[in-house]
């Protein structure tokens, strides 16, 4: 959706507006000097594929000709939701809570791939005890409280990490996601329900009547992005659009994770699509309608492995990936230390 013709504003957003829309640069010259290193490497020019993409990539976005992985992070934003009152789940929303604490004691998942690959892990917890409003009933978050969560999620990245994963945990949010998608990108809520944590079709229909009853109470005039976050989003997804902005400012590549942490990436795009470039997306959801919101900001996906955790788990093994890439390109013995012949003129 273009937020072209919205007359005005609400101003908890004018400020979000403006950074959104002055994203900084990513520094070419550190790029340059990265490929020239990359071409000095044993190994065919191009040979390592993505790979040499990666490292690139962090030099264009740390701004730093020689990219560092000192302090990558996961941050995973937690928030519940009313709309959960419609049945939408097979889970409580007490389970939000329960995991939470699950992720503090290691057992979790994503809290095993980052003990294992030295990703600090930090969790925020955003009212887990004041879901959402229902937003088939009444807009999900006042201007107010949305502005102030994004606002929050900027300063979760105070620790300054040098790179950004973000995922979620929210009972519920698939729905919520879906119905962001459709009011940024269009149609209904049978184009982008999916089966969450485990619906049958029954659930699958309802979670689309319920998506459906969101929309008709909520877009019956032009809004802005933002505005649409607040009626229809969730406290996690605002925290992580604040983040996503929070990083792009003070040069710290993102790596997004699945279905739920691209809404976040979506609300930036329906108000500036070049404010996602420091962004690598890092898998294709098994949640049915992921590839469809890839295509629809013009992404490509860096893995498909069938998964649909959520818990930013699948950001965090693309960070692995990153970590390997980085360490081949400043470990990699080059043609003349090695005593290897280059490539015939």
């Amino acid at each position: 959706m273009s937020n072209d013709k919205i007359s005005k504003l609400p101003e908890p957003y004018v400020d979000f507006d403006l950074l959104i829309h002055s994203v900084p640069n990513g520094d070419e010259k550190a790029v340059a000097k990265v490929r020239e290193h990359d071409a000095q490497l044993t190994k065919p020019a191009g040979s390592l594929g993505n790979l040499e993409a990666l490292v690139r990539h962090l030099a264009r976005w740390q701004g730093k000709s020689k990219p560092t992985l000192d302090n990558p992070m996961v941050a995973i934003f937690a928030g519940n939701h009313g709309v959960t009152a419609q049945g939408i789940s097979p889970f409580p929303s007490e389970v939000t809570a329960q995991m939470v604490a699950n992720f503090s004691a290691g057992g979790a998942a994503i809290s095993q791939i980052c003990a294992l690959h030295q990703l600090n892990l930090r969790v925020f917890e955003l009212a887990l005890e004041m879901p959402t409003k229902d937003f088939t009933v009444e807009a999900a978050l006042s201007d107010k409280d949305c502005a102030a969560t994004i606002a929050y999620g900027m300063e979760a990245i105070a620790g300054n990490p040098d790179l950004l994963c973000i995922g979620e945990m929210g009972i519920g949010n698939t729905t919520v996601a879906a119905a962001l998608y459709a009011a940024i990108f269009g149609g209904t809520g049978a184009d982008w329900v999916g089966r969450g944590a485990g619906i049958d079709d029954e659930g699958l229909a309802k979670k689309a009547e319920i998506v459906d009853k969101g929309l008709a109470l909520h877009l019956g005039e032009k809004r802005h992005s933002l505005e649409i976050l607040a009626r229809l989003g969730g406290r996690e997804i605002a925290g992580m659009v604040g983040a996503i902005i929070g990083a792009r400012h003070k040069n710290i590549p993102v790596i997004i994770d699945g279905f739920v942490a691209s809404s976040a990436a979506a609300i930036i795009y329906g108000v500036n699509p070049n404010a996602l470039d420091h962004c690598i997306f890092a898998h294709t959801s098994n949640e049915s309608a992921h590839q469809k919101a890839l295509d629809k900001m013009g992404k490509v996906a860096l893995l498909d492995l069938g998964m649909r955790l959520g818990e930013g788990s699948g950001a965090a093994l693309a960070a692995v990936l990153v970590k390997t890439a980085l360490h081949l390109h400043n470990n990699m013995a080059t043609f003349a230390q090695a005593a290897v012949s280059g490539k015939s003129e």
